[in-house]
């Protein structure tokens, strides 16, 4: 996929799905969710306080006879209802509203509600237009895991991959980033980028192609790469980029989205259902491709 536009009619062609909105009072995400009813990709739920979502919903002149509204007078209330409906197959996908991001992972990590299957840990995905790239591109992880290990790395890894699979890209390019593609033993990300790569190229990652470590420079621009003369089918042409810190992936995002004016999306994978978990300013737009990508990966 090259845009948006093509994520959204991809999203559109699947089977709609039932989303539950955590305390969903807050304008952009009312109106995000109200632009997926339209497109007809989502069927939605909404928890929290019935009086101030109808309210909220009509001075925003949208119908709310097309909502479930599930009366929770608490922020927490309204979390736990609607990982509960996550839990016992009411709703295929979750999306935190007005509500604080750690409050809402605390109740999606609890081991009780079983939306975490054992051994998986929870990451961020991120996916961007740039208009200066000839294409989507997936990246992980701009908020969740601050300093993730090489274990959690390949994890992330393989959450990469099933995320461009399901984008429709069969053999998704992966790039592993670091400071330099020269292996050099101080520099943890280098030796980490440097170990998975390898574990790809024997078959212990599958599903894609990965190379590491690589800097972004050679990943995303084929001048570098044939400058500084990187052999890779990967350097250049990446759909995927693996940032060795949350530091490093968060800074990427806020330049792109707030410096290029890149559009973007995110999700929380790792989890049964995807979650979206956008920030309470991120705009509508945002919050809209993040619902219709979270309807794909579902």
């Amino acid at each position: 996929m090259k845009s948006f536009s093509e994520l959204l009619d991809a999203a559109k062609k699947q089977p709609t799905k039932r989303l539950v909105v955590v305390n969903g009072v807050d304008v952009n995400t009312l109106e995000a969710l109200n632009e997926a009813v339209k497109l007809g990709f989502v069927k939605p739920i909404l928890t929290g306080s019935q009086k101030r979502i109808e309210e909220k919903l009509s001075s925003l002149h949208i119908d709310s006879g097309k909502y479930e509204i599930v009366n929770e007078e608490s922020s927490k209330g309204a979390t736990e209802r609607a990982v509960q409906m996550v839990h016992d197959g009411e709703a295929d996908l979750i999306m935190k509203g007005m509500v604080s991001t750690d409050k809402f992972m605390k109740v999606l990590l609890k081991k009780e509600n079983g939306l975490l299957p054992s051994g998986a840990t929870l990451s961020h995905i991120s996916v961007m237009h740039n208009l200066c790239y000839h294409k989507l591109l997936i990246f992980t992880d701009p908020a969740v895991i601050p300093y993730p290990d090489l274990k959690q790395k390949i994890l992330m890894t393989q959450y990469l991959i099933s995320a461009a699979h399901g984008l429709g890209i069969e053999q998704p390019k992966v790039a592993v980033i670091a400071p330099t593609e020269q292996i050099i033993i101080s520099i943890q990300s280098c030796m980490d980028g440097a170990t998975i790569a390898k574990m790809s190229e024997h078959g212990q990652i599958e599903g894609g192609i990965v190379d590491g470590p690589m800097a972004l420079d050679v990943a995303i621009n084929k001048d570098a790469a044939e400058i500084k003369g990187f052999n890779s089918t990967v350097a250049g042409d990446a759909d995927c980029l693996l940032f060795p810190n949350i530091d490093a992936a968060n800074v990427f995002y806020k330049t792109n989205s707030k410096l290029c004016n890149a559009e973007m999306a995110g999700i929380i994978a790792g989890a049964k259902v995807p979650a979206v978990v956008s920030s309470r300013g991120d705009s509508e737009k945002t919050k809209l491709n993040s619902i219709a990508l979270a309807s794909l990966l579902s």
